[in-house]
């Protein structure tokens, strides 16, 4: 059965392609349009900002935090009760260094504020971050998604190893085009989305 969405889509299948193809063509419009340069880099806000833009077509939730209790495997992202709090520390965590923005990054994925869309959104905040406190942003499309959804599920409790796999992936390309859309690309991939291209939307 599919989420609750704007489209009237009751199969899952149907829904994931219409949400794959729309919320691509909105995150090739976020690089195009600027918006993301008028946006505070690291804030929570930004990131519901980049949520609400990607996914407002489609789901009624878009920018708002979750209503329910979220878990992966037999991981369990932060719990409701605990929401708001959890949101406000990591908001007030700093970024100014390569490590921090990574470790920052790592606790807003333990909070995974989001009922759907969160790794998604969540990389195009941190290569805001990247960009803007060190001058550069991850290549995405070299980084294997095995590796990454690995060191993303250690990484609670040890954030050596996507610290490491982050880093060996940084360009200094930051305004590259090509780079920004195989890295949608890349993000979509990790999540199971692989039936539009952005360059084709």
């Amino acid at each position: 059965m599919a989420l609750e969405n704007k489209l009237g889509i009751k199969s899952s299948a149907e829904l994931a392609r219409e949400e794959e193809r729309i919320s691509k063509k909105k995150a090739v419009e976020l690089f195009e349009n600027g918006m993301l340069e008028n946006l505070e880099a690291g804030k929570f806000q930004t990131l519901c900002e980049i949520h609400k833009y990607l996914f407002d077509d489609i789901y009624d939730f878009a920018g708002k935090i979750r209503t329910v209790n979220l878990s992966k495997g037999n991981f369990r992202f932060a719990p409701l009760m605990y929401l708001e709090t959890a949101i406000k520390n990591v908001d007030k965590m700093p970024q100014n260094t390569f490590d921090e923005i990574v470790e920052k990054y790592v606790e807003m994925n333990i909070v995974h504020p989001f009922r759907e869309g969160n790794g998604r959104s969540m990389r195009i905040w941190l290569d805001m971050m990247l960009k803007k406190q060190i001058g550069q942003v991850v290549d995405w499309s070299k980084i294997e998604k095995e590796d990454y959804l690995m060191a993303m599920e250690r990484s609670p409790i040890k954030d050596i190893e996507i610290k490491y796999i982050l880093k060996a992936a940084l360009t200094d390309q930051i305004n590259d085009r090509e780079i920004y859309m195989k890295g949608i690309d890349h993000s979509y991939y990790y999540e199971g989305y692989v039936t539009y291209k952005t360059e084709e939307l």
